[in-house]
């Protein structure tokens, strides 16, 4: 049986989790590290699927006519 791939929000909830384990400070130095992998684990899977997430959304914008047009969710100054 394979294992079902984490959505983002649970591995959002997971690092908040592993953070907060962190924060206590009740760990020893190897537990540390173990949390702290995980919690870099965790960390780079929700950064992907953000960029995932933003990479559909840029292809998906629309103008007026219908037309699709790339548009950047980078700020304007």
């Amino acid at each position: 049986m394979a294992d079902k791939k984490p959505t983002f929000e649970e591995s959002l909830k997971k690092l908040e989790t592993l953070v907060k384990k962190l924060e206590e400070g009740d760990l020893s130095l190897d537990q540390s590290l173990k949390v702290f992998e995980e919690g870099v684990q965790m960390a780079n899977f929700c950064e992907k699927s953000l960029n995932e997430a933003q990479g559909k959304v840029e292809k998906l914008m629309t103008d007026a006519e219908g037309n699709r047009q790339r548009v950047s969710f980078e700020e304007k100054e």
